[in-house]
């Protein structure tokens, strides 16, 4: 009889076992939460953000909508440090995805930081460069010696390095404050700067004739904008690949109704709720298609400009290392869902120059 109980005792802890086991292995197929962060600050209730098709799908509820059948949880964070706080919290394994710019993700990749890009967003968006009403500054060139307003650590400082070598300076040549938008729109209210760089915001100082905009990468060169994209860490990639199809997938189909001319109007003012006038980015977009700049594809542009701030990031000392941006942009569930969604040539292809292909 006693063998038998062994056996039987035997049995019992091994079907305990395995009933422990399974609801691990079920659980591990899906997370509970999906956390993404976001490398702007939250206005509003519920908080919100814009300038990009990721900003729509947040407006929208998208991702909340494909995930809620599943029981997952879609939770937006935002921060007011921008993209190098989005880093912090990728370091410290609180998020999943994160909405941001190339420096700040190049400088946490350099750095060691296991990420993958998977769709881009917020493309070629413009800078401007504001001063006081009374300054005697005309141009980017009469910036030396000034004190100069930058949010260095974002994906502006390295079109700002761009458009000051273009004007024969170097960011050494200034008197370079880092400054975060809001402290930087209030220090040249005050003149307590000469100048400051930035981003559509400014415009709002103008319009009170309390600055006026000497220089703006509208119509220009588009080497001279911002670039950003949606990355995910190689952890929640490889965990949850079935996961990550899907939330590209939304947030494609976010971009493909958000760059249909038909919704241009509903698209700026929902970004309008983040605290920017609706008729500041009806003024930024004039004459621009919308699928210029709300396009998911990393094209032979984004490409090349990921590829040039890698080096520039590391020639300025930005960043520890250089390293292979085809080996860090995964574009395999982006062609996936753009060959799903039928929306292969539904946006236009950049060359490396910043030209359509074709013309």
């Amino acid at each position: 009889m006693q063998p038998d109980r062994r056996d039987l005792l035997k049995h019992l802890a091994l079907g305990s076992a395995t009933l422990l086991t399974l609801p691990l292995h079920a659980a591990s197929a899906r997370p509970a939460v999906i956390r993404i962060g976001v490398a702007q600050q939250g206005i509003g209730n519920p908080p919100a953000f814009s300038g990009s098709s990721a900003a729509v799908a947040n407006a929208k509820g998208w991702l909340e909508d494909e995930f809620k059948a599943d029981g997952i949880k879609v939770e937006w964070l935002f921060f007011k440090g921008a993209g190098p706080a989005v880093n912090e919290a990728l370091t410290n394994q609180q998020l999943d995805f994160a909405f941001q710019g190339d420096l700040p993700a190049i400088v946490a990749r350099a750095a060691g930081l296991k990420t993958k890009l998977v769709l881009a967003t917020g493309v070629r968006s413009n800078i401007y460069l504001a001063v006081p009403p009374d300054s005697p500054i005309q141009s980017v060139k009469d910036l030396r010696g000034k004190r100069v307003a930058i949010f260095k650590g974002t994906n502006a400082q390295l079109p700002i390095n761009r458009v000051l070598e273009a004007n024969g300076l170097q960011e050494r040549d200034l008197r370079s404050i880092n400054l975060d938008q809001a402290t930087t729109l209030a220090a040249l209210s005050t003149k307590d700067i000469d100048a400051a760089f930035g981003n559509i915001n400014l415009l709002r100082l103008r319009d009170k004739n309390a600055a006026r905009i000497v220089y703006s990468s509208k119509g220009g060169s588009p080497i001279f904008t911002t670039q950003s994209h949606v990355l995910v860490t190689e952890q929640f990639a490889q965990q949850y690949p079935e996961i990550t199809a899907r939330t590209v997938k939304t947030f494609v189909k976010a971009a493909k109704w958000a760059s249909d001319e038909v919704n241009r109007d509903e698209v700026l003012r929902l970004w309008a709720r983040a605290g920017t006038p609706y008729e500041h980015w009806r003024e930024d977009y004039d004459g621009q298609p919308l699928r210029v700049r709300i396009n998911p594809n990393f094209d032979p542009f984004l490409l090349a400009r990921y590829k040039d701030s890698v080096e520039q990031a590391y020639r300025l000392k930005l960043s520890r290392a250089r390293f292979d941006v085809d080996q860090w942009v995964d574009q395999s569930y982006l062609r996936a869902a753009l060959k799903e969604l039928n929306l292969e040539n539904y946006w236009p292809v950049f060359q490396p120059n910043g030209k359509i292909l074709g013309t």
